[in-house]
């Protein structure tokens, strides 16, 4: 799914297809690489299953599959919420140490 949203021309892709079903040559109109390119493209959104694929006689048909990238953000959202407890749960600690501070031997520096 990430390697899937990471390219550039990708993005562009599913952000054309979030208007509505097309073509694939319509979606591989506005790049300037080889329609073989686009297609390659398209076959790594399909695996990742953002984009589905319905034919129609010798057209080709893509539409925005937007359940992949609800999974996506479920698992972000899941793995930012275990980082903003973690982060508050070390503040709350820093801030306990701030104010009982450990009186250490003279000489002892605290980094």
């Amino acid at each position: 799914m990430f390697v899937a949203l990471a390219d550039a021309t990708r993005r562009s892709i599913l952000a054309r297809l979030s208007s509505g079903e097309a073509r694939v040559t319509d979606v591989a109109a506005p790049f300037d690489i080889a329609l073989n390119s686009v297609s390659k493209h398209i076959r790594i959104l399909e695996r990742a299953g953002l984009v589905v694929r319905r034919r129609a006689g010798r057209e080709h048909y893509l539409r925005l599959d937007p359940r992949a990238l609800t999974q996506a953000a479920d698992w972000l959202t899941s793995r930012q919420r275990f980082w903003v407890d973690r982060v508050a749960r070390l503040q709350v600690l820093l801030d306990e140490q701030d104010a009982h501070p450990i009186h250490q031997p003279k000489g002892v520096r605290r980094s």
